[in-house]
């Protein structure tokens, strides 16, 4: 059976920090807060987008399941509602774009951290934040595979309502389809688990740089 509806559950850390500031100007580490932080933000999109493409998922998988239930001699209907389901995968990937770039902004952003990584002088620290773009370099790179699986599940999913706009579609090509998209979701759920992960990994990490930086900053998860 079809069932593809999921959420990315996605999670970052914000964090407040008033920079004292000195005659030389911020640090280092208080630059690498500023620019950290920054990401935070360019990444709202992406957070806004999670709740409507969980309801648009749940209407589609509704209409998926109306649709079951009904026999060649409701065709028209069949069409209707297959025309609708249609309708709400374009707005899926409308959404799917915009979290794409929003992810792509961010890490635009986060790349300016290496140049101010060299600037930091205590070794240890600067390990750590070598650690920090590492880990998050994963996430983008587990982000993008996550993008494309989820792209291609909604090509398939295409290709399911306009198969059923078709009167000669036979039970054969239909289970294959339905067995196609079913495999497809499994890599959008496995690639998913692993972006959350690695999420959870970064603002762990994220924390304990501020903490050894010795940067005295109030934690405030945002969901």
């Amino acid at each position: 059976m079809k069932n593809k509806t999921f959420k990315i559950v996605f999670l970052f850390i914000c964090m407040s920090f008033f920079l004292m500031g000195c005659m030389g100007g911020p640090s280092p580490e208080e630059q690498m807060y500023e620019t950290l932080e920054k990401v935070v933000t360019l990444e709202k999109d992406f957070e806004k987008e999670q709740d409507p493409l969980v309801e648009l998922e749940k209407k589609e998988k509704e209409l998926y399941d109306e649709i079951l239930t009904l026999g060649m001699k409701e065709f028209d209907q069949i069409v209707t509602l297959s025309n609708e389901a249609l309708s709400i995968v374009a707005d899926r990937e409308k959404r799917i774009d915009n979290e794409h770039e929003s992810i792509k902004a961010s890490k635009k952003e986060f790349q300016k951290v290496e140049s101010i990584i060299t600037e930091i002088k205590e070794d240890s620290v600067k390990n750590e934040a070598k650690d920090l773009v590492s880990l998050m370099n994963q996430r983008y790179e587990s982000y993008e595979e996550l993008f494309a699986s989820y792209n291609e599940a909604i090509e398939q999913d295409k290709t399911l309502y306009e198969m059923f706009q078709n009167k000669e579609l036979t039970l054969d090509e239909l289970e294959k389809q339905i067995n196609l998209i079913n495999e497809t979701y499994e890599k959008v759920v496995a690639a998913n688990e692993t972006f959350n992960k690695l999420t959870d990994q970064y603002n762990k990490a994220k924390v304990s740089f501020y903490k050894n930086a010795g940067l005295e900053v109030v934690f405030k998860e945002e969901e």
